[in-house]
């Protein structure tokens, strides 16, 4: 194996247990610091997870020569500002979704990580999961015929109503917290389908208790080869769904929970052949992910996510957000 990374985490969010900590003990790596709002939050994080140290603040950690990678899970406003902080201080950056909170600031990161010269990955684990792969290959193979069809729904039951994800300040919505997935989802499927998908209609519904903030958004997109598209989210479902269900000319194909595979590692394909069930491994996507991103800056292997289509997924959210009548998100400062 190549040295391990040595990572620095802004905040003691519950997510980074799952997302990096746990990725990085099974790849080797290692992290060094992890900073808080709230120190004595940080130090039992740090005893907990076998975090080597704690920074003092975020600004601190970032500014540490040892951390060479910043891992951003912050709420979603504070994306933008610490991305941009750290590509300032030269680190590679591995963000949280989405990288900034509308299109103008993603734009912003995308000029800063040209300037940086480091790698910078917006945290869509999913794509390196071998159960997004293989949707891939069957669309690839012709199994299923040409894509005509493909629909996305990312829904959870409700956060509670103090949860920041309801914050509009810091970014929050059900678009910016789970139906980034469901667009990202869509616009992967591009080489497939003549190119990039354009938004033809959004729906959304408000929060009761958070005005400006969507419950839920539906959006209807089409492809440049005729193929249609529905990328679904709710934040307050009767249930967790997350599943992909990409339909040709000559059958479909499903995964019940392409987001989280690891709870669910099931692809289903439907021809006039018959119904298979392929099970893809309950392997963490997170550390497929922190494997690839590793790979990215120790040896320069290619990555299928940047920060231009960090830039592209969040034009398509803000013209989502508009479409269906709210406004992109608010800048937030540090």
């Amino acid at each position: 194996m190549s040295e391990p990374l040595r990572i620095g985490v802004l905040g003691a969010a519950r997510i980074s247990e799952s997302s990096l900590i746990g990725p990085a003990r099974a790849s080797g790596h290692r992290v060094v610091a992890v900073a808080a709002r709230d120190r004595s939050r940080a130090e039992a994080y740090a005893a907990e997870h076998g975090v080597e140290r704690v920074a003092g603040s975020y600004a601190e950690l970032i500014a540490d020569p040892e951390v060479e990678v910043v891992y951003n899970p912050l709420a979603n406003g504070l994306h933008g500002p610490w991305n941009l902080a750290a590509l300032a201080a030269g680190k590679h950056v591995l963000s949280e979704k989405p990288s900034a909170s509308n299109a103008e600031e993603a734009a912003e990161v995308r000029e800063a990580a040209a300037k940086a010269g480091t790698v910078f990955m917006e945290a869509f684990h999913y794509l390196f999961h071998p159960v997004t792969r293989r949707l891939h290959e069957i669309l690839e193979s012709g199994e299923i015929g040409e894509l005509r069809h493909v629909e996305a729904l990312v829904a959870i039951p409700a956060p509670p109503d103090t949860d920041p994800r309801w914050s509009l300040p810091l970014a929050g919505g059900a678009v910016m917290d789970l139906g980034c997935y469901s667009l990202h989802a869509l616009r992967m499927l591009a080489p497939w389908a003549g190119g990039a998908p354009r938004l033809v209609a959004a729906r959304g519904g408000e929060r009761a208790a958070a005005p400006g903030v969507d419950e839920w958004l539906d959006a209807d997109l089409a492809f440049p080869g005729g193929a249609t598209g529905s990328a679904r989210c709710h934040m307050a479902y009767d249930r967790l769904e997350m599943s992909c269900r990409i339909t040709g000319s000559r059958g479909e194909v499903l995964a019940p929970n392409f987001v989280l595979p690891q709870r669910d590692d099931r692809v289903v394909v439907r021809t006039a052949d018959g119904e298979r069930t392929e099970r893809l491994g309950t392997r963490s996507s997170y550390t497929y992910q922190l494997e690839a991103f590793a790979d990215r800056v120790r040896g320069g292997a290619p990555l299928p996510l940047d920060a231009d289509d960090a830039v592209s997924t969040m034009t398509l959210i803000d013209a989502a957000y508009r479409e269906a009548g709210f406004e992109p998100r608010p800048r937030s400062v540090r």
